[in-house]
């Protein structure tokens, strides 16, 4: 009766993780301790899938140990990659379970780019091998029945685990084998199963009946459900794996409930309930006899039938002799309890005991988002602190440099070059002068013409894929299941846009730097010169002495040291907004962690106001101080312009050096805006590369998936047939034997004519023939049998047509003739006796013309000689043919 079911393991195709994922580990994480040890453990990945699904794995715990541990491992790497077919595309190859494959291809499979996939099909490998675990369990001992038990449960939860969420995993129809209906299937059964374990340890351990009772009842249950599970849902009778399940569970559910009829007729027993008692006797015994004229070829149940069958003709006869009670109808007798004392195991990782996680310092992908997206926050509020202070000082330039100060103050002489333009052009030539500023200048449209083409090249990529994708799908129209690359790249196409977008802008801004270098390039070039030529350069004015001990000079100098004071501060609180840090990734591991899901904006903003509140308060009151120190400065400038004596020497010199001042303010701030685009586009270009590698890997990716697909249409068209199904013509319905030597010619068939004779001729001896004989040139040969004719019993190395008919009255002897040629009807048909059948020889068609050595045979005048005649009898007239003779 222990027959148990197991399930047979899917077939995967090796699949390279290393590559991929290394490439990914080196472009995400910077260089150093992480990444190699990154690295190392994605090497470590790779051996243990090839331990788990490269090699046959034995019934045995350690090897369903293995396949748990890869399975817990996915689990704890999918949200530390961002597995997908537009980003880390890696895709899985698993061959269905149940299909065994034919004669020109191999069995169905399904390949996708979704770790969810793989999952779902290791998972069920590992039900799998937890089925064929525990039918291999010794029943006789308790540890075989814990085992069993254990290991059905296992099976039943992750079957079950499967059904719920496969179609979420995968996001198309998957294989037959881990289908929803399918795996819900198998999970019933394995529960089945299961619950049989706990009924036969039960009846080890003896136990009352009335327990055993309710788990044979129980297990008889889920018995009825699976079979009813496989029997009608549409696509489980085709396969042929259910089809060989289907009558075991049939049997099962017998054996079960005929074990709960005998534990219930001992209980009825114990109770004085005798006719209750041979009632579930009689029910039992006809179930069992239902398996065992149905279902013996699979269930034994003769040891059960002999217990049934003893306990029935006690408990009949000591009923007849005894007690006399009335037995009742089987409908009429109180349902039996049931005890289920099986649960499917819930599927929670890690289910595998010595899991360690291989990337366990790696955050999740969760939180490498909202990292990067905190990333952008931060530097986006760090960019407007800095920005704004940066603005302010350029403002307070552009003011000091309108009213040319402070050279106005230190050219009181008015021949001389103020000590403020000698250290603006020093610092010009220490920068390198127009030279480095050229240099860049020039260096900026090699960089953006670099950015450009990778971009194109990569975007280039995605349309040839497109593009072969498009034809195909056209060409083999819903064959070509798998996702349209114009769907699958429109985030990469939105992300080329957006680089697309951002090199125009840059180009943009490019041309403002170089309109305002162009403004400024004379005066630039002017401070580079030496002293003495920047001194003839300056017009010279009347001396203006008589200010120099003035107190609104003395003032202005300690409004402009105030403002230097206050660019300083600036400085300084730059750099410390820069320096600013606080790792987020803490926080968001707690949020994931608490609920499930981090919500970034929140947790981000909070901590970013928490960070730089006190930084911005102190940007806006540097803000106001210069603001409030200007004013001071314009005021203080009127009043000592109007002291200043004005002539238009004077003010050509003042217009002079207000010009040199701001030529070098502007190249101050072209430096650092060509250098940031240098930056900038260099940044772009690393930036633009992981783009282009994306998509090549998703491209390659592609590829061999359509290469994968093409191998299976092409295998699916080679087992199509080549031709629509026609009608076969009635007279090519009987096969045809198969001739190994000459076709015979067609025959002319005579009329039979009826006479009564009181006794047959003799037989005639069979003619001598040659083997060249057989075929007359000029007549095809005819392939239609002669209706009414028995079949064939010539040899089958030899051509033959239709028998040939026998003597009537006759039954030991039989002669074949020639075929449609039947000299003898008027005297019946007999049988040939089956010993002289092997000596018959085939018929072979006669020449025109008599063979060397043999005569014609008598009785037949020459004139009317025919070439298939034989002997007729000196009373008989000729026969006349059917049809004319040719």
């Amino acid at each position: 009766m222990a027959t148990f079911i197991s399930v047979p393991l899917k077939k995967s195709s090796e699949v390279e993780l290393v590559k991929p994922l290394s490439k990914f580990v080196t472009a995400t994480y910077p260089t150093g301790e992480d990444q190699a040890e990154y690295i190392r453990s994605v090497e470590e990945l790779n051996k243990l899938r090839k331990s788990a699904l490269g090699r046959p794995l034995d019934k045995h715990e350690s090897s369903l140990e293995i396949l748990l541990r890869y399975y817990d491992q996915l689990c704890a790497v999918e949200p530390k990659f961002p597995f997908s077919e537009n980003q880390l595309c890696l895709t899985f190859t698993w061959k269905d379970a149940f299909d065994k494959g034919s004669l020109f291809g191999g069995s169905v499979k399904l390949a996708l780019a979704s770790l969810g996939y793989e999952k779902t099909c290791v998972l069920f490998n590992g039900a799998a091998l937890a089925s064929q675990i525990a039918s291999e369990q010794n029943l006789d001992s308790d540890e075989g029945l814990k085992a069993a038990a254990k290991y059905y449960q296992l099976a039943s939860g992750a079957f079950g685990h499967i059904k719920d969420t496969v179609l979420s995993a995968l996001n198309r129809e998957p294989t037959m084998d881990i289908s929803p209906e399918t795996v819900g299937t198998l999970s019933l059964i394995m529960l089945a199963q299961a619950q049989e374990v706990f009924f036969l340890k039960a009846t080890s351990d003896k136990m009352k009946d009335a327990i055993i009772a309710k788990l044979a009842n129980q297990a008889a249950d889920f018995y009825s459900d699976a079979f009813k599970q496989c029997q009608y849902k549409e696509n489980l009778p085709k396969c042929i794996y259910f089809q060989e399940v289907l009558p075991v569970l049939a049997a099962k559910h017998c054996i079960m409930q005929a074990n709960a009829e005998l534990h219930q007729s001992i209980l009825a027993k114990q109770k004085k309930h005798f006719g209750e008692e041979i009632a579930r006797l009689q029910h039992a015994t006809e179930l069992v006899k239902t398996v065992a004229s149905r279902y013996d070829e699979y269930v034994s149940v003769k040891d059960l039938s002999d217990k049934i069958s003893r306990a029935l003709t006690a408990a009949k006869k000591d009923n007849d002799f005894i007690y006399h009670d009335r037995v009742p109808e089987v409908k009429d007798l109180e349902h039996i309890g049931k005890a289920a004392l099986v649960k499917a195991t819930a599927i929670t990782p890690p289910l595998s005991a010595k899991f360690t996680d291989l990337f366990e310092k790696m955050v999740p992908m969760a939180v490498q988002q909202s990292m990067s997206v905190y990333s952008q926050r931060k530097a986006e509020t760090v960019n407007r602190l800095v920005g704004t202070m940066r603005e302010a000082t350029n403002l307070c330039n552009g003011v000091l440099a309108s009213l040319n100060l402070p050279a106005a103050l230190e050219d009181l002489s008015g021949d001389s070059i103020p000590q403020s333009i000698i250290e603006k052009a020093h610092a010009i030539v220490q920068q390198g002068g127009l030279q480095s500023i050229e240099q860049l200048i020039r260096d900026l449209p090699e960089l953006l013409t670099r950015n450009r083409e990778i971009l194109d090249e990569s975007l280039k990529m995605l349309d040839d894929e497109e593009s072969t994708d498009s034809e195909l799908r056209s060409k083999f129209s819903q064959r070509w299941n798998r996702t349209p690359s114009e769907d699958l790249y429109k985030p990469l196409r939105a992300e080329g846009g957006n680089f697309r977008s951002v090199l125009d802008k840059a180009v943009q801004a490019d041309q403002v730097v170089r309109e305002r270098y162009n403004t400024h390039c004379e005066m630039i070039a002017l401070l580079c010169k030496p002293e003495a030529e920047l001194t003839a350069a300056i017009p010279s004015a009347n001396p203006t002495k008589t200010l120099q001990g003035s107190e609104v000079v003395s003032v202005l100098r300690s409004q402009l040291s105030q403002l230097e004071e206050v660019k300083r501060e600036r400085e300084a609180l730059e750099t410390e907004i820069k320096c600013v840090t606080f790792d987020m990734s803490s926080s968001f591991l707690t949020a994931l962690a608490q609920d499930g899901a981090i919500n970034e904006e929140a947790l981000s903003m909070s901590q970013l106001d928490q960070s730089y509140g006190s930084y911005s308060q102190r940007v806006q009151a540097s803000l106001r101080s210069q603001e409030e120190l200007l004013g001071n400065v314009q005021a203080s400038h009127q009043e000592f312009s109007s002291l200043k004596q004005s002539n238009s020497e004077a003010n050509e010199r003042e217009e002079v050096l207000k010009k040199l001042a701001s030529a070098h303010d502007s190249y101050v701030e072209i430096t650092s805006n060509l250098k940031e685009g240098t930056k900038f586009y260099n940044d772009l270009t690393e930036i633009l590369l992981k783009f282009q590698n994306k998509c090549s890997d998703i491209v390659f990716a592609r590829k061999t998936e359509r290469d994968e697909l093409l191998k299976d249409l092409q295998q699916s068209i080679a087992r199509e047939p080549s031709a629509p199904s026609f009608s076969v013509p009635a007279y090519q319905t009987n096969p045809t034997p198969t001739a190994t030597g000459p076709t015979p010619a067609p025959r002319t068939v005579f009329p039979q004519q009826p006479q009564v004779k009181a006794q047959p001729p003799e037989r005639p001896p069979p003619p001598a023939f040659t083997p060249q004989a057989a075929s007359t040139p000029g007549n095809p040969p005819s392939n239609q049998p002669q209706p009414g004719n028995p079949p064939p019993m010539a040899p089958p190395s030899q051509a033959q047509g239709p028998p040939y008919p026998t003597y009537q009255g006759y039954p030991g002897y039989a002669y074949q003739m020639p075929m449609g040629y039947n000299p003898y009807a008027a005297y019946g048909q007999y049988n040939m006796p089956p010993t002289m059948q092997p000596n018959m020889q085939p018929y072979v068609p006669y020449q025109q013309a008599p063979a060397p050595g043999q005569g014609v045979y008598p009785g037949v005048p020459p004139t009317q000689q025919h070439p298939y005649t034989y002997q007729q009898q000196p009373q008989q007239p000729p026969p006349q043919p059917y049809y004319p003779q040719q």
